[in-house]
């Protein structure tokens, strides 16, 4: 059984002495022995112990339930101890050769935090969900929390990107872990872009209609160009959406350049300008 890999939480508070560890990789694995060993699941498709088949955890005999109950799992624990360096390296060494993880299941392994913790919360929003929708399987890959922590990197320093992109959302997630941020304002901000959304664009962040995925680079373009422009008038009323369907957002939404450092400005800053004029 692979390794199990957690992570110290931070501290809620001065008084926090729970010493909690978030589990990173392996809930499934310890959610099936759970299930398994309160009887929710039987024991089937074994092809060296066919005995078994259809046995759940009580059937078996008692040398054998304490057998079990006494094998090692192996787990590996980061603490807040190790640098950023570290983390990233030895979670890159644990994950090779299994189901290779994505890059805001790293980021959640190795750079916990408040900051994070904001990024969880507003992914659950279900505003949020409705006007940017997610099939199960990329909610299952965080996908959600990716696209809330792209939003605030673009809306705050999209100017300073450089081509590559999960070095920039890294470094911006790793300095405001280590930061006090004020959640409030951050979440306020989401919040008023996301209405704002939802009054103007009939198919939310979606290209059409009962789309089940939302591109990632139309999504920064559009919440965060809505968001700058809310940043210079507040009550906003836009004139005209037709751009939406202009070849110009088309372009910079589709374009194969679209991580280049002037791609990423004039995309967002066209949303913004058409929004204002």
């Amino acid at each position: 059984m692979p390794y199990i890999f957690v992570a110290d939480l931070p501290p809620k508070d001065d008084h926090d002495d729970e010493a909690r560890w978030e589990i990173v990789d392996g809930t499934q694995r310890i959610r099936t022995l759970d299930r398994f060993l309160n009887n929710d699941l039987k024991l089937c498709g074994l092809e060296k112990l066919k005995k078994l088949n259809e046995f759940k955890f009580k059937d078996l005999p008692l040398a054998r339930q304490r057998r079990f109950n006494r094998a090692t799992l192996r787990m590996i624990v980061l603490t807040d101890k190790a640098d950023e360096e570290t983390r990233r390296d030895l979670f890159e060494r644990i994950n090779t050769g299994s189901v290779e993880l994505n890059d805001m299941e790293k980021r959640r392994g190795i750079s916990p935090g408040p900051f994070v913790n904001l990024l969880e919360e507003l992914a659950k929003y279900s505003k949020f969900r409705k006007l940017c929708p997610f099939s199960e399987a990329l909610v299952n890959k965080r996908e959600p929390e990716e696209f809330v922590l792209r939003f605030f990197a673009y809306l705050n320093n999209y100017k300073n990107f450089d081509r590559q992109v999960n070095t920039f959302l890294n470094k911006y997630l790793e300095e405001h872990n280590h930061i006090e941020i004020n959640r409030d304002i951050m979440q306020n901000e989401f919040e008023a872009m996301l209405n704002f959304v939802e009054q103007y664009l009939p198919n939310g962040f979606s290209k059409k209609e009962g789309h089940v995925r939302t591109p990632r680079i139309r999504f920064e373009a559009i919440s965060v160009g809505v968001a700058l422009a809310l940043r210079e008038k507040s009550d906003l009323i836009p004139q005209s959406m037709k751009w939406l369907d202009s070849p110009e957002f088309k372009d910079y939404t589709t374009s194969d350049a679209s991580n280049s450092k002037p791609k990423v400005i004039r995309r967002i800053e066209y949303v913004r300008d058409q929004l204002l004029n």
